[in-house]
């Protein structure tokens, strides 16, 4: 029971219809089919680690699990959050982005066990015809599928809503009666899609689905962290790369990613009484931990420390201001420790610029992040802060 209510509680936004509800289901002993669904529109980054470690707890209770790939609806795109339509995305770029899911899911769901499959939703989405769309589609009213925030925000700002992408969470909901699952997981952001569905199967099949929404790994004053926001760390990233950049995640991160993406309790986060440094060091120990191994950890936080704090720093880093998306040659000409665009240009060259410990040679494409460390030679650096 007190693992049961963890599960439920730890990391949780909310339970449809209820937790209580819910509670009484998993203690009566009933196998349940839970499924996530993860459109393979990019690379597998920490926001996912929140949702597919949900799914591990359950699977440790010896639940169905079901990771579902939409290389159907990443056709179509979620326009969850999205104030523009999505880019279309041809199936080999889908089929490019999702190659190495399943070796990554792996490192966090036991795909050694019976109780997980992958399933992919162009199976069956690929096989309706226009007379099983109406049919799914009479389900849903204009008026339901104009709540959705974004959408509204579009109107306001006179912005157009594209048909393909209104039908969005009909063909999600029509995931779950094909499955025929029991529950939905999913970050809170997707909660208007995982409703859908639990309409659609009280309105086709007469059955209750639950839906358990986890909060958004997130940094202050933005949503949640991923391609889009510009502050995504990947499953795949090498693990130095991967414990910098936790390290420069701001110090008001640290106890929510505890809660996201571990399982040590903020009772013994607390007993420590250590510093924010330390505190973070220990996130990023454990993260690196469990998606690489603990060697890989240990190595990363002795370079991290070698690069930083071993180093004649000041003690006090000044802070330049920037926005998102803003050149990294600007930043660093704002930071007024080098006067001409020529000189970082040829500092870039000598490979004598480094963000969060990691060598930089051009300045294009590089997205600079919130509590970025940027170090110009051997003892110049600032910090970055997003406006």
């Amino acid at each position: 029971m007190d693992k049961i209510e963890e599960i439920l509680t730890r990391g949780i936004e909310n339970v449809y219809p209820s937790k209580e509800e819910l509670k009484k289901v998993l203690l009566s002993g009933k196998k349940l089919r839970i499924y996530n669904g993860i459109d393979p529109t990019g690379r597998l980054h920490l926001g996912h680690m929140v949702v597919l470690r949900k799914l591990r707890q359950f699977q440790d209770l010896d639940q169905e699990i079901i990771v579902l790939i939409g290389d159907f609806t990443a056709q179509i795109g979620d326009p969850t959050d999205k104030l523009a339509t999505r880019k279309k995305l041809t199936l080999e770029q889908i089929k490019e982005n999702s190659a190495n899911y399943e070796k990554l899911i792996g490192k966090i769901l036991d795909l050694k066990k019976t109780n997980v499959r992958f399933l992919h939703n162009g199976k069956w989405n690929n096989k309706l015809k226009p007379a099983d769309m109406l049919q799914i589609a009479s389900n849903f009213t204009v008026s339901q599928l104009l709540e959705r925030d974004m959408f509204q925000k579009r109107i306001k700002e006179k912005k157009e809503i594209y048909v393909h992408e209104f039908l969005y969470p009909i063909f999600q909901a029509y995931d779950s009666v094909t499955m025929d699952v029991d529950m939905e997981i999913g970050g809170n952001d997707q909660t208007f899609n995982m409703l859908a569905g639990r309409t659609l199967m009280r309105k086709t099949m007469n059955k209750e689905k639950f839906v358990l929404t986890t909060k958004l790994l997130s940094e202050p004053g933005k949503e949640k962290m991923g391609k889009t926001e510009g502050n995504l760390i990947a499953l795949d990233e090498k693990s130095n790369e991967m414990f910098g950049k936790i390290m420069s995640w701001p110090d008001e991160m640290i106890e929510s990613s505890f809660i996201l993406l571990t399982d040590i309790s903020m009772e013994k986060i607390k007993a420590g009484n250590l510093s924010p440094l330390e505190k973070k060091k220990w996130l990023a120990r454990e993260i690196v931990t469990n998606l690489h191994s603990e060697k890989d950890a240990k190595n990363a936080e002795k370079e991290f420390e070698n690069v930083f704090q071993k180093k004649e720093m000041p003690k006090e880093i000044i802070v330049v201001e920037c926005s998102s998306g803003e050149n990294l040659i600007d930043v660093i000409i704002k930071s007024k420790f080098i006067n001409s665009r020529g000189e970082v240009k040829r500092l870039l060259q000598q490979g004598g610029i480094d963000i969060d410990g990691e060598r930089i040679i051009s300045a294009d494409n590089v997205s600079l992040r919130n509590g970025n460390i940027v170090r110009l030679g051997k003892l110049k650096f600032f910090q970055v802060r997003l406006v």
